[in-house]
C-alpha cells in the first residue's frame, strides 16, 4: 500500500492507495501515529481505495486515533467503501455520524 500525507497547519489529509483490510491496518495506524502532534483535524481521502472491510471502519473512529485528533472527515468515496459507511452508518449511528464524517465541502483545500 502507498501511503501520502499531506499536512496544513492543525489539518492532515491521508491517501491511501489500495484496499483498506486488516492487513493494511498496521501502515494506515503509522501513518497516523507519526503525524505532528498538533494535528487535530484528519481527512481521509479515499479516491484510490476501491475496496475496504470493516477493519477499515476503526481509522474512522477517533478515539482509535492519536490523542490530538478531534475531527476525522472522509472525502472521494468510491461506491464499496461508501456502501459499507453507510451500512456502519444505518446500524450504528451513534458512532457513525455521516454528518460529521461527510463534509459538505473538503477541508483544507
Amino acid at each position: 500500500m502507498n501511503i501520502t500525507t499531506v499536512i496544513n497547519g492543525t489539518f492532515a489529509r491521508i491517501t491511501p492507495s489500495g484496499d483498506i483490510d486488516a492487513d493494511s491496518l498496521a501502515p494506515l495506524h503509522t501513518a497516523v501515529g507519526a503525524l505532528s502532534p498538533h494535528v487535530s483535524d484528519l481527512q481521509w481521502d479515499l479516491h484510490h481505495t476501491l475496496f475496504m472491510d470493516v477493519s477499515g471502519l476503526h481509522l474512522l473512529l477517533p478515539q482509535q486515533l492519536a490523542d490530538p485528533i478531534q475531527h476525522i472527515t472522509v472525502v472521494r468515496l468510491c461506491p464499496q467503501p461508501a456502501r459499507l459507511l453507510l451500512l456502519a452508518a444505518d446500524l450504528r449511528p451513534g458512532i457513525f455520524d455521516l454528518a460529521r464524517l461527510l463534509p459538505a465541502a473538503p477541508v483544507g483545500d
